[in-house]
């Protein structure tokens, strides 16, 4: 039987009021509920070491750390020549340790602590002609003597550091070699055998100060569906898969290096205390005929599913109970990426960081700011710039989405596909948040500029029983018409730059969300039925 357009339309909808027509959920807020760990806030990233010295970036780090919870912060270039660690003095080379100390002396001023990325290479470590990365020209190139000076350069700095701040503080701290090395001639001029050196020359000088340190790799980037990167550098030749199938989610992706990484260690008898990489839910790969490129990107589950694929590779190595920290992650590693300002990377984060509970011992968003110049300066204050805040404080809805998961309590009560509510163990609150990332978008998760504002609305409908009677409960919503920040900028007119007053009058809307107060009944019963629109975030959250 031939159906009609107008049928098969009238089909499709209906399925998807089905699939968003949520059941009425009935949670007892006396139940115990089970623990879990707040890992979204354990780690958020930044651009280079030397950006933190500036006035801006640690108002904005304070800010992250008192209203995000974030425990530690990991960034680029501690060992790069703007921190001078490496000083010639009447031919005599001296380490200098100066800006370093500022730098970690103010962050554990604010309860934060460094998750210490070991790269990259003094100018004078680096070969004569080493190629560089970056704007600010972080040297990549080892030569001959870059091992044996580096592994001196990474115990005197792990000497220094238990000496400044004494062994149990440092004990709390990762030690993470390099950055992407599986990058070659980006991140890293050398071979995959060579980092593996690199590796074994930092664990061994940092654990030679203290074996209990925390160390780490390999730092690689996101997961492949090929073989590109088995070989000792990049073979862009080997990617067909990608150019050969109609939805790359079908395929098999895997991490980068960390089966290598695991048996090199097991082989040279090599600690681990912890496996890294950064699995953005992106891709680019190139076609070995045209030689042209192609971006690809993944599902919105592409973070689960990698983090699955990273635990069972985990548990049969050599090394099953080491930690997993996931050191770089964002909707995509473009730092000129519109949707980074946009309101449907609120809904990504929440959404991903909530599935991936008991998975990992930290995702760390990459970045908290935009004073970051990775590229250079930005002129435009919307940029696509990584961070949760822009340039001039500006808050995105990135950041109002680790707030809100921030003020999840410790105990989870119910999870289901956009509802997640817990418990405060301390005081017995309740914190619901709940979230719309639109079934339509689940394909590929959201980038560019396409502000994605269309979707199908999701049903919120749940009560809270044994509550006292009249508990108050606060409603806060993210959506597009509050405290979505790039659109209020759009309809001021796009000021560029802005006015004194332009940004104080963008600085409040930036967080000024939809707020409703409601109570429980006389029994004790809550009822919360309301539509959830497109991409929006609600926090539900007990006062009293």
């Amino acid at each position: 039987m031939k159906l009609s357009k107008n049928i098969i339309l009238g089909l499709i909808m209906c399925s998807v009021f089905v699939m968003n027509a949520q059941k009425a959920i009935k949670i007892d807020a006396q139940a115990k509920g089970e623990k879990f760990d707040h890992y979204w806030s354990k780690m958020v990233g930044a651009g280079r070491a030397n950006e933190a010295l500036r006035a801006g970036w640690l108002e904005q780090m304070q800010q992250v750390q008192e209203n995000c919870g974030f425990e530690y912060v990991r960034f680029h270039g501690l060992f790069h020549d703007d921190m001078f660690p490496v000083i010639e003095e009447r031919g005599k080379t001296v380490y200098n340790w100066q800006y370093i100390d500022d730098v970690f002396d103010r962050l554990l001023d604010m309860n934060v602590k460094p998750f210490v990325e070991l790269a990259f290479l003094p100018k004078s470590m680096a070969a004569e002609d080493s190629k560089t990365v970056f704007w600010w020209k972080a040297n990549i190139t080892p030569n001959d003597s870059t091992f044996d000076e580096w592994h001196d350069l990474m115990k005197a700095f792990t000497q220094h550091c238990v000496d400044r701040y004494g062994i149990d503080e440092v004990l709390t701290w990762y030690f993470e070699v390099w950055n992407e090395p599986n990058l070659y001639k980006l991140f890293w001029d050398g071979t995959k055998s060579q980092y593996f050196e690199l590796y074994k020359q930092s664990v061994t000088a940092v654990k030679s100060v203290d074996n209990r340190l925390k160390v780490g790799g390999p730092s690689t980037s996101n997961f492949v569906p090929d073989e590109r990167f088995k070989g000792e550098v990049i073979n862009d030749k080997v990617s067909e898969a990608v150019f050969n199938v109609e939805d790359i989610n079908t395929l098999d992706w895997e991490g980068v290096w960390i089966e290598d990484f695991l048996k090199y260690c097991e082989k040279e008898n090599l600690p681990v205390d912890f496996v890294s990489c950064h699995p953005y839910p992106t891709d680019y790969a190139f076609n070995p005929e045209t030689g042209k490129g192609r971006g690809l990107t993944r599902s919105v589950n592409s973070t689960k599913l990698d983090l699955e694929w990273l635990n069972k590779t985990i548990a049969n190595s050599a090394y099953p109970d080491v930690e997993i920290h996931l050191t770089e992650w964002n909707t995509s590693p473009s730092s000129r990426d519109a949707m980074h300002d946009r309101l449907p990377a609120a809904a990504y984060i929440v959404k991903t960081n909530l599935d991936c509970i008991g998975l990992t011992n930290s995702l760390a968003f990459w970045t908290f700011t935009d004073i970051f110049e990775e590229k250079g300066g930005a002129a435009s204050i919307f940029h696509g710039g990584f961070g949760m805040i822009n340039y001039q404080g500006l808050e995105k809805p990135s950041y109002h989405a680790y707030r809100m998961l921030h003020e999840l309590g410790d105990k989870k009560m119910y999870k289901d596909d956009y509802l997640f509510v817990s418990k405060k163990s301390r005081d017995g609150k309740i914190v619901a948040l709940a979230y719309n990332y639109p079934k339509e978008y689940e394909n590929a998760v959201p980038s560019g500029t396409n502000k994605r504002e269309e979707g199908t609305n999701k049903k919120l409908n749940f009560s809270l029983t044994g509550l006292k009677a009249g508990a108050t409960f606060e409603i806060e919503i993210l959506d597009k018409d509050h405290g979505n920040i790039h659109n209020f900028w759009e309809a001021m007119g796009k000021p560029e730059p802005p006015t004194r007053e332009q940004i104080k009058t963008m600085k409040t809307y930036a967080n000024t969300m939809k707020i409703d107060t409601v109570k429980a009944d006389k029994k004790g019963v809550l009822k919360i039925n309301q539509e959830i629109t497109p991409w929006s975030l609600v926090l539900i959250k007990q006062i009293n």
